[in-house]
């Protein structure tokens, strides 16, 4: 009887740095502009909303967790023209200022194509289905605490920080429930879409409405949900 191999193990850093090629690929293709991540990471205790936009988007499914992309108002302001640009639209049709709900509504845009991308490679790689919400966006002026402890059993946290090709900044937050995939046996993974192909395809596809940004009751109402 031959002994079995060291079977392969997937845990929460990779499912991060699986994550953080889903933000780089999305926002590279999206805003044909050059987005890379930090070689280090961070291991936090809490994730948090912090200024100047948040946004956010629960998963759950073969695991449960939370993503929060955290950014200042230079790196949305510059990721939200390079997109509207590439998209064909005219510098002069911008709007100046970051609390717009314009904005707001491409930073959820292309947060939800961000985890859709993550999604699918879940589907292909780990054999297994996480389900997302609809991106929540909100305009903050002040530091806001989001709470993971009442959804995952053992919570771990991780911060990493993007550069835009401006040297803008912006930080991606992860929390899921402490997991590990363990690989029983060798299987083809499915074919990875072509991103250029599924940008052109979107670009000509009728215009969707773009998740709103949460106004003032709406918010209130999210962060009660949340135990916040």
């Amino acid at each position: 009887m031959s002994l079995p191999e060291k079977n392969t193990v997937y845990g929460t850093e990779d499912l991060l740095i699986s994550l953080c090629n889903s933000v780089t690929r999305v926002l590279n293709v999206a805003t044909h502009s050059q987005i890379h991540y930090s070689g280090m990471v961070q291991r936090i205790s809490k994730t948090c909303l912090k200024p100047d936009i948040g946004c956010f988007v629960l998963f759950d499914g073969g695991f449960s967790g939370l993503v929060i992309i955290n950014f200042s108002a230079q790196a949305a302001m510059e990721l939200y023209a390079n997109y509207l640009l590439n998209m064909g639209m005219s510098k002069d049709d911008l709007v100046s200022s970051y609390t717009s709900d314009e904005v707001s509504n491409v930073m959820g845009e292309l947060m939800n194509q961000v985890v859709g991308d993550f999604t699918g490679k879940v589907r292909r790689e780990l054999q297994t289905h996480i389900t997302q919400n609809q991106p929540k966006m909100l305009v903050l002026n002040k530091q806001v605490m989001l709470s993971v402890d009442a959804n995952l059993d053992k919570p771990e946290a991780r911060r990493v920080t993007f550069y835009t090709s401006n040297n803008n900044i912006f930080y991606l937050e992860l929390a899921i429930d402490r997991t590990e995939f363990i690989k029983l046996y060798d299987f083809e993974a499915q074919e990875v879409p072509d991103a250029d192909a599924l940008m052109a395809e979107s670009q000509g596809a009728p215009a969707v409405p773009a998740p709103a940004p949460a106004g003032q009751d709406d918010t209130d109402a999210l962060l009660k949900s949340l135990g916040m």
